[in-house]
């Protein structure tokens, strides 16, 4: 009978300690967020916004999807169509966020100028630096470009040269994982370790605090937003189409697709309908 009341006691003092190690695990993680989210904003609020306007909340934003500037695929945007597009955000008055302006825009509902625009650029290809960037520059545009850690420096992709002038020109570099798997097929634990192990690079590199995640093909789940926000990022941006807000939440974040197809009234008619 002792031995009996014996092992309940044990089973009871085990299941105990078990819920006080789970209580502390959580309370560790929150933490953890809680520091990477508080370090990471306090950087924003920095940014200069004075001067900015008032806007009715929640403010919608377009996020415009580019990849390669080129031909061949619905991935790829000629050079030709793509100066015309960024002539007429320039002739339109369009204003081009940078990523820190964007979330402040996305959380405060203030716009540095009525007319809005966010540009990125998946992957990382050379083609950004060597086609797109001497035309944004022309027209004083900036972009935001997501990297691949694995394609990094490789044939057909920006290396830390090209990287390093557009970072110190304006443009965001933004994490876009270190292998490009696509996460929602992946664990938690191997979920926060692409996203982790690209931000402690990336910040590195660029001696930046990287709060941008560009979700490779889009694809994510539940696990993916929370180890998100565990890695630091304050952002992160999808495939989903349409205007982005903090409605669909700001790891969830909506994008418009640029396709070869697309006739510039199609592109300044869509980009007009997100600013509203």
């Amino acid at each position: 009978m002792e031995k009996i009341e014996s092992g309940k006691t044990m089973k009871r003092n085990i299941v105990f300690f078990l819920s006080i190690l789970v209580s502390l695990i959580f309370i560790g993680f929150q933490s953890t967020v809680h520091a990477a989210e508080n370090q990471s904003t306090n950087e924003i609020s920095q940014v200069d916004h004075s001067g900015w306007i008032q806007v009715k909340a929640p403010a919608h934003i377009p996020i415009l999807m580019y990849h390669s500037i080129s031909k061949g695929n619905s991935l790829r945007l000629p050079e030709k169509k793509f100066r015309a597009q960024m002539e007429w955000l320039k002739d339109h008055g369009y204003y081009t966020l940078s990523a820190k302006e964007a979330y402040l825009v996305l959380t405060r509902d203030i716009k540095p100028a009525k007319k809005v625009v966010w540009l990125t650029f998946d992957d990382g290809y050379s083609d950004n630096y060597e086609k797109a960037y001497p035309i944004l520059k022309k027209y004083g545009m900036k972009a935001t470009i997501s990297v691949i850690g694995r394609s990094y420096g490789k044939e057909n992709h920006m290396g830390k040269r090209q990287l390093s002038e557009l970072h110190s020109n304006g443009f965001s570099i933004a994490s876009h994982t270190i292998h490009h798997l696509d996460l929602d097929t992946m664990s938690a634990n191997a979920q926060y370790k692409e996203m982790i192990d690209s931000k402690k690079w990336l910040d590195r590199l660029f001696h930046q605090n990287t709060i941008l995640l560009c979700y490779p093909a889009g694809r994510y789940n539940s696990n993916t937003i929370a180890m998100a926000k565990k890695a630091g990022y304050l952002m992160a941006i999808t495939t989903e189409p349409g205007s982005a807000s903090r409605t669909e939440g700001l790891y969830s974040l909506h994008r418009i697709r640029i396709t070869p197809g697309m006739s510039l009234e199609g592109f300044g008619r869509i980009v007009q309908q997100a600013n509203e």
